[in-house]
């Protein structure tokens, strides 16, 4: 192969718990669910609103911890979008076709 070497494109999901979660992830979602289960023993569940209100925080915890495509999971798309509008953007012009924005002073 003249030196070139293969790197499979899911070398990364060995780090992560059954290929898909890290800690914090797994963290997230057993808080809801512990939450969920705390409140159908509270709550009056034979209500339909009520038993949708006990397992809202599952729900909420699954989705944030849900994979998506070219992003790790729906709060790191969460996350990135946040950074990317409360950060202020600069981009610096790098071109071949200019001299990076300043003019030859002769």
């Amino acid at each position: 192969m003249n030196n070139s070497y293969l790197i499979p494109a899911n070398s990364k999901k060995s780090m992560l718990m059954f290929g898909l979660f890290n800690g914090i992830d797994l963290a997230i979602f057993l808080v809801g669910l512990g939450i969920s289960f705390i409140l159908m023993m509270f709550l009056p569940v034979k209500d339909f609103w009520v038993a949708i209100l006990a397992i809202m925080p599952a729900m909420i915890a699954g989705f944030l911890i849900f994979p998506v495509p070219n992003y790790h999971n729906v709060r790191t798309v969460i996350k990135n979008a946040w950074n990317f509008y409360t950060t202020r953007q600069k981009y610096i012009w790098k071109g071949w076709c200019f001299e990076d924005g300043e003019r030859d002073k002769k």
